[in-house]
């Protein structure tokens, strides 16, 4: 895998929470999260008492590295989001500026959670 290919895009518990209608007594169990990449689900339901392992093939990259890319591509993913906003029907998330907060926001939550959580076992590749 070649990080030049990913393109970073991470969500947050409030978003897992509602995708995979996730109660309080099931972030309290063991959580496997497939494919979370730079999310901040991990680290968000680990400080609530959960115990999430994630695995995603970008987890082989330094925090750097993942930060740079970030860095690269969070722009053009914006600028994307901008010019085709009436596509999207803006319900759970009124705006495609609140959308982009969320999910830098969430980015940035998990490359400060990053090099603690590849310790603890949390981040796997």
């Amino acid at each position: 895998m070649k990080l030049k290919n990913v393109v970073p895009w991470g969500r947050n518990l409030q978003e897992y929470q509602k995708m995979f209608q996730l109660s309080q007594k099931d972030l309290q169990s063991e959580i496997l999260g497939c494919g979370d990449g730079p999310s901040s689900f991990n680290f968000e339901a680990m400080q609530l008492g959960g115990n999430i392992t994630s695995i995603d093939p970008i987890y082989q990259f330094t925090k750097d590295e993942i930060q740079q890319r970030i860095d690269e591509t969070s722009s053009v993913v914006s600028q994307q989001l901008k010019q085709n906003q009436n596509d999207f029907v803006w319900k759970s998330i009124e705006s495609v500026d609140k959308l982009i907060n969320i999910r830098l926001t969430a980015m940035s939550n998990f490359i400060k959670d990053y090099d603690n959580g590849k310790k603890e076992g949390r981040y796997i590749h």
